[in-house]
């Protein structure tokens, strides 16, 4: 392992000592496990890659590349449900059966500690991938206990998106630092005749895992956390109350509309482009197709992008979100798979992910390169959103942990509870949670 990678363990190890313990029901003792035996990855011939909807094509070509310069060991891509939740069932009834059907697979950001800890995905040579050039909170997702079990393909962290024009035409100078601001600034947008029939903010509230990222943001864009740094539900604390309160109020204002309820990403981005919202909480793939000027969307030149607000005082921050490519610990071309990670993963490769299908890069030098911030100005702010953001949970039952968060949050959000009584469910509920065997 990577002189780099073991100083970023050494600072995390205490937390991720916490929260193994915690989540497998240790209780005291000796938290530091030897580390994995790293494969020796033998085997070529074919591999499947696994992995989401391929909206783009941009999979199929990678592929169609790597099989030209490998004929004797293709890839052939299986492609899953475009909903991340249905990929990880799929991937979880694979593994269970130990089948080698799936080779190389592209795997969310939070499930790597639950892939690890089941042994489900190889342990991974670090000093054979470039990761000392990436960001280090994107490495850092990709492993669990210190130790490399995905190669990031991308990664991805929220932006407050924002319309320029409104904010000019109501005379404010600068887009809002904390949700207080935004609030105030919408105040004064929605007396303009051209905001008729807007609506001041929206994020993503369905219920399905958008939801616990809102939610996450929301708590530590408050100074507050889901899980303390002793591995134990930290929801009852000031912090907490004080970010939930303000996004559950936000729809009882009227700030957020009601039908921001059913918004998953794509509803979201349809009714920003569509001009019915101020600002939008959204992905940063969001903004060359708001900008598009075929005339699919309304505002395009008409917003621009910053990092989320903050509540209280404390400094906004995104749920750090992205994919890392990871090698089935069933497959039987280890060595193949192996390779096709480096093939496409490297820092070229990224760019032409970035410019197909809007991407956020994992090399740090990407962000610096003045092209890619003309051609994608909003880079800067990217960079500036994944270095403050923070993962969800790092826990082994992240599943179970993420059904509950989006129970007790969408019943206060539909006004079933109240933020509080929220809260207090899920302090008690995750505590079984993150204790149980």
């Amino acid at each position: 392992m990577k002189t780099r990678a073991r100083t970023r363990a050494a600072a995390g190890v205490t937390l991720a000592a916490a929260l193994l313990a915690a989540a497998c029901g240790t209780g005291g003792g000796d938290t530091q496990a030897a580390e994995p035996k790293v494969s020796d990855f033998t085997g070529r011939g074919p591999i499947t890659f696994v992995s989401g909807k391929d909206v783009t094509g941009n999979s199929a070509q990678l592929i169609e590349a790597w099989n030209k310069e490998h004929p004797g060991q293709k890839v052939s891509f299986v492609e899953l449900p475009e909903e991340s939740d249905a990929q990880r069932q799929q991937y979880i009834q694979n593994f269970e059966t130990k089948s080698d059907t799936y080779g190389v697979i592209a795997t969310d950001v939070v499930w790597t500690s639950e892939f690890a800890a089941q042994q489900w995905i190889e342990p991974l040579p670090e000093d054979q991938f470039q990761t000392d050039k990436m960001l280090d909170p994107v490495v850092e997702a990709a492993e669990y206990r210190g130790q490399l079990y995905g190669v990031p393909n991308y990664t991805d962290a929220g932006l407050l998106y924002y319309r320029t024009d409104l904010l000019k035409k109501a005379g404010i100078k600068a887009p809002p630092e904390t949700w207080e601001e935004m609030w105030a600034q919408c105040r004064k947008i929605l007396k303009l005749p051209e905001a008729k029939d807007m609506s001041c903010y929206a994020g993503q509230y369905e219920k399905y895992e958008g939801l616990t990222v809102n939610f996450a943001e929301a708590i530590q864009s408050a100074g507050g956390s889901i899980v303390g740094n002793d591995g134990k539900p930290a929801l009852d604390t000031p912090e907490a109350k004080k970010g939930f309160s303000t996004l559950v109020n936000g729809f009882k204002s009227g700030m957020i509309p009601k039908e921001a309820i059913t918004y998953e990403e794509e509803i979201g981005r349809q009714a920003f482009q569509k001009g019915e919202l101020i600002f939008h909480r959204q992905w940063p793939y969001q903004y060359p197709l708001a900008n598009a000027r075929d005339g699919s969307s309304a505002v395009a030149g008409k917003f621009d992008v910053t990092t989320l607000p903050g509540i209280g005082g404390a400094e906004g921050s995104s749920s750090l979100g992205g994919w890392n490519l990871a090698v089935s610990s069933f497959t039987k071309n280890k060595a193949t798979a192996l390779d096709f990670i480096k093939f496409v993963t490297t820092e070229e490769m990224e760019r032409r992910n970035l410019y197909a299908n809007g991407f956020a890069p994992a090399y740090a030098s990407l962000y610096e390169d003045k092209q890619l911030i003309k051609d994608f100005p909003y880079l800067p702010e990217l960079k500036q959103s994944i270095l403050s953001a923070q993962p969800r949970p790092r826990v082994v039952r992240y599943g179970d942990l993420t059904v509950a968060i989006q129970e007790e949050a969408y019943d206060a959000l539909t006004g079933e509870q109240s933020a509080e009584e929220a809260l207090n469910s899920l302090q008690s509920r995750l505590a079984g949670l993150v204790s149980g065997p």
